[in-house]
């Protein structure tokens, strides 16, 4: 084990669900005012989810989603490419970039409220990313579909769970994002936190947002957040896979946000050398583990399992009833070829209780050179 990690252990030990989701629409469009059906609102005052759309344009974010990845942020570009009117859906070729990986398919998205409807080209590789542009992107449907509500409104409605704000415009903000400085109007709800949407009336999707998992104790994880890149028109580069070296400390919340896991390691991660075969000589890899609970406290008595697959789910390695004392350990791994590996650390009992049924685990990509 190398000196830098052995170090940063010693260091550390010496100082020492998911969230309520939207099920039901508790309540729908408020007037104020009984005006003409044909000028309800003021031009430029009005939003719905899908405003602004033009075809031959495209939105790329970067999203995180909770329950996406254990909301690890990934590139979603969304082309509206064309729009069909026998059909009346909008044709949006989709690419998504996580970890240099690339996955790509075609959303068939509805005119009323931009959902993805079953007849689109989705591969069981892009379903997550999918689940998690209708819990993030497009989440904001079920309050403005179309024709949408007045940016000026008290009141859009309110989350099917007890306790909380109504959602409702709260004020004018300017927003700086990659993809440039927007005027908006921010929605706000609270929840345990607050919540922010950042909406600009001619844009389809929000600009920007910021919304955290309803939970009882400790810090809430976010529940979404999202962020325009780039915007622009004509079809987008198609974006290519490239091998990503991760770097660390990696730390993953578990899947119910129970725990937090670091992952640590003296970077490259070493892979055989010399000839295949009987020849081949690999140097063991030693990776630092780190447990602590969802105030970033860390949890003695852990009891873990560990698990080592290859990019084609070959399992390497695999050990269970290992022990984290103090609330850290190390594994030595032996990589038996390059490429990208998949490091399992399953949380099995905290301080002699077991979690039994719930899954307390997190997976970290490591490659090896």
């Amino acid at each position: 084990m190398r000196i830098s990690l052995v170090t940063t252990l010693r260091t550390f030990r010496a100082n020492l669900s998911v969230c309520f989701l939207v099920t039901i629409l508790v309540s729908s469009i408020l007037l104020l005012n009984i005006v003409d059906p044909g000028h309800a609102f003021a031009q430029g005052n009005s939003w719905y989810v899908g405003k602004g759309a033009k075809p031959n344009t495209y939105y790329t974010y970067q999203v995180q989603n909770l329950d996406t990845n254990q909301g690890r942020p990934f590139l979603m570009t969304i082309y509206l490419k064309e729009f069909d009117d026998a059909n009346n859906y909008w044709i949006a070729p989709v690419f998504v970039v996580d970890q240099g990986n690339v996955y790509n398919g075609t959303l068939h998205l509805s005119d009323l409220d931009m959902s993805a409807l079953g007849t689109s080209n989705v591969s069981a590789a892009l379903a997550p990313y999918r689940s998690a542009y209708t819990n993030s992107l497009q989440w904001m449907a079920s309050f403005v579909p179309k024709p949408g509500q007045s940016l000026s409104a008290p009141y859009w409605g309110k989350i099917a769970a007890i306790g909380g704000s109504p959602i409702a415009p709260s004020g004018p903000a300017k927003v700086t994002t990659p993809a440039g400085t927007f005027d908006t109007t921010v929605v706000s709800w609270l929840y345990g936190e607050t919540n922010h949407v950042w909406v600009n009336p001619n844009l389809p999707y929000p600009v920007k947002a910021e919304t955290f998992a309803g939970v009882t104790t400790g810090n809430a994880p976010v529940q979404y957040a999202f962020e325009l890149q780039a915007t622009g028109t004509g079809q987008p580069p198609v974006p290519k896979s490239e091998a990503i070296i991760p770097e660390p400390p990696l730390t993953i919340r578990t899947q119910r946000g129970s725990y937090y896991i670091q992952l640590l390691w003296d970077p490259p991660v070493e892979a055989p050398t010399g000839e295949a075969g009987d020849n081949a000589t690999s140097t063991a890899e030693e990776f630092g583990l780190i447990f602590t609970n969802d105030r970033k406290e860390i949890v003695t008595g852990v009891t873990y399992g560990f698990t080592v697959t290859s990019s084609n789910d070959t399992v390497i390695e695999e050990l269970g009833n290992q022990k984290a004392t103090d609330g850290t350990s190390t594994q030595s791994v032996a990589f038996p070829a390059q490429g990208r590996y998949t490091l399992e650390v399953r949380i099995e009992s905290v301080a002699g209780q077991p979690l039994g049924m719930f899954v307390e685990s997190a997976k970290f990509g490591v490659v090896a050179e």
